[in-house]
């Protein structure tokens, strides 16, 4: 599928999420809130589901946590551009609860749809309710920042940035995990993606200086490292 194919293929994606009635989230929303991104990224991003901002919208991740993740896109040189963004249930739950399980049943195949017409490199889930998507039954805070293989496609588990708003110890946590990604990233895209695809010019940058960073002040050793690769 090439660049225009996926484009379509997104677009018909939102075009169904605006129309669907499978189950009840549609009701007192704004608007649908399918994602947005580069329709061929390497690198998807997964959230739970959108807030009172992304509502009112259209758009996942405007709120103070979608602020905190532009930080932590761009400290390893990324940006919205160049990633796509979604969620796991497409309309805002009441109150910004929990998407429940039949919510979330209910919107798989958009979100299957989305990862088959993208088919990016790397997907990092942002919180529980995604990390379950692909580790049924794993803890976050066991799994957090380290990569996966499954089903062909590298996983990394992270806490939601909307974590660190409540929670100012998780803060440190999550711009750690981030940090490593650029590493993850490269590694993992140089050995295992098809020729055709590049690790981008400012992942291999932020790739060195991140690691010496969070080493220094997580104190990391090389041992730990090697452990979390060998997941891969």
């Amino acid at each position: 599928m090439d660049a225009k194919e996926q484009q379509r293929a997104l677009a018909m994606i939102a075009k169904q999420v605006a129309g669907c009635r499978a189950c009840a989230l549609y009701q007192g929303t704004t608007n649908p809130v399918p994602g947005e991104g580069n329709a061929s990224a390497e690198i998807m991003f997964i959230g739970e589901g959108p807030g009172f901002y992304e509502d009112r919208q259209g758009r996942p991740f405007v709120g103070a946590s979608g602020k905190f993740l532009d930080e932590l896109l761009a400290s390893v040189g990324l940006d919205r551009r160049q990633v796509f963004i979604t969620n796991v249930v497409k309309h805002r739950p009441p109150n910004n609860r929990d998407p429940q399980p039949d919510e979330i049943a209910a919107c798989k195949p958009y979100l299957d749809a989305q990862v088959e017409a993208i088919a990016p490199k790397v997907i990092v889930t942002l919180g529980r309710h995604s990390m379950q998507r692909y580790f049924p039954g794993e803890a976050i805070g066991r799994v957090h920042g380290q990569p996966r293989r499954k089903d062909g496609v590298i996983v990394v588990p992270m806490y939601h940035p909307a974590a660190a708003l409540h929670q100012q110890t998780l803060r440190r946590v999550i711009e750690a995990d981030f940090a490593r990604l650029p590493e993850f990233l490269a590694k993992t895209l140089n050995g295992a993606a098809p020729a055709r695809t590049e690790v981008p010019e400012q992942l291999r940058r932020a790739a060195n200086p991140a690691q010496a960073a969070v080493d220094a002040a997580a104190g990391e050793t090389k041992h730990q490292d090697a452990q979390q690769m060998r997941l891969l």
